[in-house]
């Protein structure tokens, strides 16, 4: 890779990026992406919820909290070998990363053995692991880490000035403290956020700023268009609304600009991404974004699905990407 990441970026550089015309835009993020990535290639991930509903934050966005009247019923942890078999699966169908996600505040120590029988025997099977499980004590990152865990996914959401109007039950410096005990265990972060939250272009500028600026880009960036859920907070304020759906030209731009900043990031195309043309996932494709979530469902929501998506790859040229676990198993040896 191309060590072209700076982390001293100013607000006004980004914004600058975000009014360039959308051609030139496209252009430097390509030209970017290629220096960093290989081309035409789109890494494959899974996200399985090991543990729904019932959470007691109050993420407007998010039908898994308790204060939302989505219908959602709490559900209890998955079985290590419920885990396991929906890991196979994910495998067959050409995840080369699983990521498990659970409704937590944060994960309770009698949670976290099977937390940890569950990395090992994903990376058993030569896939990349990743969890999201809620906010994380240095004791309990420092636990996943000893397990093998590739990645950890905690999202800023948005900028620092509209954080408060999505979530209250925690704050942003909450947020950072995480992804701090988790890039100080040594764990990849995983850390982006959710657009078409109501918020402007300005927030979308101080969302991917937190970022940028942080000390260590984080490995993987996530690109979510909000899904408006029924009985959520978000959901039931933008429904039938004009701002229920963000323009997909300014979400590439988005794209292209997180790229731009975050040259050797992974950037992830996730949810909403089954509302998307096929235009727009492929103009996201060449704004840079190399990885998507793939299945039927994220966590809770619809999602494209394996077939949609390998005939996009197939129109496309694009190919997965493969994982890289077996290597980093071997140099550890």
């Amino acid at each position: 890779m191309n060590s072209t990441a700076r982390t001293d970026w100013t607000r006004e550089e980004i914004a600058a990026l975000f009014d360039l015309p959308f051609n030139d835009l496209m252009f430097e993020a390509q030209s970017i992406h290629r220096a960093n990535f290989p081309r035409n290639e789109v890494q494959l991930s899974t996200l399985l919820s090991i543990k729904t509903g019932g959470c007691p934050e109050d993420c407007g966005y998010c039908n898994q909290s308790a204060s939302a009247e989505s219908g959602l019923k709490a559900e209890k942890l998955m079985s290590v070998q419920a885990v396991m078999q929906a890991a196979a699966q994910a495998k067959d169908a050409g995840s080369s990363r699983f990521c498990m996600g659970a409704a937590w505040r944060n994960p309770k120590e009698r949670d976290m053995p099977a937390i940890v029988e569950m990395v090992k025997g994903v990376r058993q099977m030569g896939m990349e692991t990743c969890m999201t499980l809620g906010m994380l004590s240095e004791g309990q990152a420092k636990v996943l880490a000893d397990a093998g865990l590739d990645y950890y996914n905690h999202n800023i959401d948005t900028s620092p000035e509209h954080y408060e109007k999505v979530i209250t039950t925690r704050t942003f410096d909450d947020r950072l403290e995480t992804l701090e005990n988790v890039r100080n265990s040594g764990i990849n972060v995983c850390s982006g956020g959710i657009v078409g939250m109501g918020e402007t272009r300005e927030d979308r500028v101080g969302f991917l700023h937190a970022l940028a600026v942080l000390p260590t880009h984080p490995q993987s960036v996530p690109i979510n268009a909000l899904v408006p859920v029924k009985g959520t907070v978000l959901g039931n304020m933008l429904a039938d609304t004009p701002l229920a759906k963000i323009d997909e030209i300014e979400f590439v731009r988005t794209v292209a600009v997180a790229r731009i900043v975050m040259p050797e990031s992974m950037v992830r195309l996730s949810a909403g991404r089954e509302s998307m043309s096929d235009a727009c996932q492929a103009l996201c494709f060449m704004a840079g974004a190399n990885s998507i979530f793939t299945g039927d469902k994220l966590l809770t929501t619809a999602n494209a699905g394996d077939n949609a998506d390998a005939a996009l790859f197939a129109k496309l040229g694009v190919v997965p990407m493969q994982a890289e676990v077996k290597v980093a198993m071997e140099a550890a040896e």
